[in-house]
């Protein structure tokens, strides 16, 4: 089972494939992570991801597609995949499900947090303080939200059409939104 957890930056999405990686052995595919940890690499592609964030823009299709190409390659037995942060566009999309298809895959659900941006741009300031990472500094996190409304958002009809979506209130606790996320993967079924 393939998973694409939806939602803008900070809604969560991490912190459920988390939950779900261990309770259902799922590998989590969370292009952030990727990002940073190119970054830390000092590659080129290190360094040109690293421009890239801290200009608080997308990073293209390109570098995004190679890195979980790369990841579903090296875990060809997977149980499944936990998509977080991707895809980011339709281009994406199109792009994900040509590359599962060619390894006899598919999405299977994509779970929705809906959630209050105000109450996000809040949580992210915080996390900022708390722990320093350069990507959730406030005025560069609502860049972030603003990409992701113009360039992520459009992914709901496409998903919509495939029928696809189950949205989950992603401002409960973490404990109400697990509880709810469970259910949907216990009903698909």
């Amino acid at each position: 089972m393939n998973l694409i957890l939806f939602g803008p930056p900070a809604a969560g999405k991490g912190t459920q494939a988390k939950r779900l990686v261990d309770e259902k052995g799922f590998i989590q595919l969370a292009t952030g992570d990727m990002l940073r940890a190119a970054r830390a690499s000092g590659s080129e592609l290190g360094k040109q991801v690293a421009s890239i964030l801290d200009e608080g823009a997308l990073v293209s299709d390109e570098i995004v597609i190679a890195l979980i190409a790369e990841q579903l390659d090296l875990n060809p037995n997977a149980k499944g995949f936990i998509f977080d942060g991707f895809p980011r566009t339709v281009a994406q999309a199109e792009a994900l499900d040509k590359l599962l298809a060619q390894k006899g895959q598919k999405i299977d659900h994509v779970i929705r947090l809906v959630v209050d941006e105000v109450a996000l741009v809040n949580r992210i300031s915080l996390r900022f303080e708390q722990q320093g990472r350069s990507d959730d500094n406030p005025e560069v996190y609502v860049k972030r939200l603003v990409a992701y409304n113009e360039q992520t958002a459009p992914l709901l009809p496409f998903y919509e059409a495939r029928n696809l979506i189950r949205e989950v209130d992603g401002m409960a606790s973490i404990k109400e939104v697990s509880a709810e996320i469970d259910r949907v993967l216990a009903l698909a079924r």
